[in-house]
């Protein structure tokens, strides 16, 4: 039995969630899923600039877990742009961290303030 995921820290809580081509009906696309956790690292690495040790340690997570998660999230955006699919952010098992937050979402993408699951 594998162990447990640890809580991946996430540094944005990203207000927008959901991308599409223009000019495609919703009902028309298939959807790439891109966990918050491989959102914030894409942010960290080619948004902000860092180094992937760096990254890791900002998400507590190991080197060779951060490579793996920034690889699969370009994949799936790569995907998306050449194939003409939504991306839509959500789930993972991280907590938003900065601003008094430190709570742990472990299905879905959620505010600590949600009573939702």
């Amino acid at each position: 039995m594998p162990r447990p995921r640890l809580c991946r820290r996430v540094g944005f809580n990203p207000e927008i969630t959901y991308f599409k081509p223009r000019g495609v009906p919703l009902a028309d696309l298939e959807e790439a899923i891109l966990n918050v956790d491989e959102f914030e690292a894409v942010r960290l690495k080619d948004l902000e600039g860092f180094d992937q040790e760096e990254c890791a340690k900002k998400m507590n997570i190991s080197q060779p877990t951060f490579h793996r998660l920034v690889l699969s999230a370009r994949k799936k955006i790569a995907d998306s742009i050449v194939n003409g699919k939504a991306i839509k952010i959500e789930g993972g098992n991280f907590k938003v961290v900065g601003k008094g937050r430190g709570f742990c979402h472990r299905r879905g993408f959620q505010d600590e303030n949600s009573n939702s699951k």
